[in-house]
């Protein structure tokens, strides 16, 4: 067969540079392997290095999907859109993986490695990386004041700004629910992003009206199972995402104990107040009013849930 032949409509078949073959063209290996620069003589390190710069990887790839979900909402359309969002889901588990790599670290390991990492560049967290926090923006949970860490990224400074100046992905959701004829406030659609997402009573209804409209009554509004599949959706990209800081939690306990870590923070009370960073709250909140518990349920209670 020639290769004219197998080469796709519009492509001109290219020639792979010399010295490389198109796998280790393509892929950038030969770049992909001077990346990792030990700073201690630690047989772990290279795992510590390889298990952070996956998660980096991963976690530009998850904004990359949010932004072509977000894409997607505002032009209606949902389908792609929730199999953009399970993609997400799927990133997950190989990103929460990634701990397993470093699982073995008892606190003399990690020590001996970061203290030779902070003599040579300074102290710092992931928590405060770009990438992570353009993440965390795009999620809904807006925090200006993590800005001043990157000053002295000018560019990743703007770049962060913008994003906080931008609706996140919970806000393309609402709107696309208020689209779809759920009601979303308009003190919720036009708000300042760059603050802190206030939960709204309302959306919690919407989010209710999402799971119980259409079933047995006459309220035919548009997509409700389209739109139950996104809430789960979410619901699995919020899972995923807690689990992460999770298991980020207890490899610091692992690792740290109470020693100070963070900016001369305790490790551990720095990162146990994330936990309560929960995206699209609502879509939480409204599970307990949701669905009517029978009589003799242990749940059930005289009068409307809601």
């Amino acid at each position: 067969m020639s290769e004219q032949a197998t080469t796709p409509p519009g492509i001109v078949p290219g020639i792979t540079p010399p010295g490389q073959t198109p796998y280790s063209a393509w892929i950038q290996t030969d770049v992909l392997h001077t990346l990792q620069t030990p700073v201690s003589d630690h047989p772990g390190e290279h795992a510590w290095i390889a298990s952070v710069q996956v998660s980096e990887l991963y976690w530009m790839l998850i904004i990359r999907e949010i932004q072509t979900a977000q894409r997607q909402l505002r032009e209606d359309r949902l389908p792609e859109a929730i199999q953009t969002l399970q993609r997400i889901v799927a990133h997950h588990e190989p990103l929460n993986a990634t701990w397993k790599s470093i699982a073995w670290m008892t606190p003399t390991d990690l020590l001996s490695i970061l203290s030779r990492a902070v003599a040579k560049y300074g102290k710092d967290t992931a928590l405060q990386g770009w990438t992570y926090r353009q993440m965390v923006y795009l999620f809904g949970i807006r925090q200006a004041e993590h800005l001043q860490h990157f000053e002295p990224q000018p560019e990743r400074w703007r770049q962060l700004n913008q994003v906080l100046d931008a609706p996140s992905l919970y806000d393309d959701v609402l709107r696309c629910l208020d689209r779809a004829g759920f009601a979303i406030p308009a003190a919720v659609r036009e708000r300042d992003y760059r603050q802190p997402y206030a939960p709204d009573r309302e959306v919690e209804r919407a989010w209710r009206d999402v799971y119980t409209s259409g079933e047995g009554g006459n309220d035919r509004r548009a997509d409700q199972p389209a739109l139950r599949l996104l809430g789960e959706t979410l619901a699995d990209i919020a899972e995923g995402f807690l689990a992460w800081k999770h298991l980020h939690l207890m490899a610091t306990r692992r690792t740290f104990g109470h020693r100070p870590a963070y900016f001369g923070t305790e490790g551990i009370a720095w990162l146990r107040p994330t936990m309560d960073e929960l995206p699209f709250p609502e879509l939480w909140t409204a599970r307990g009013v949701i669905g009517d518990p029978p009589a003799g349920c242990p749940m059930h209670k005289s009068g409307s849930a809601a």
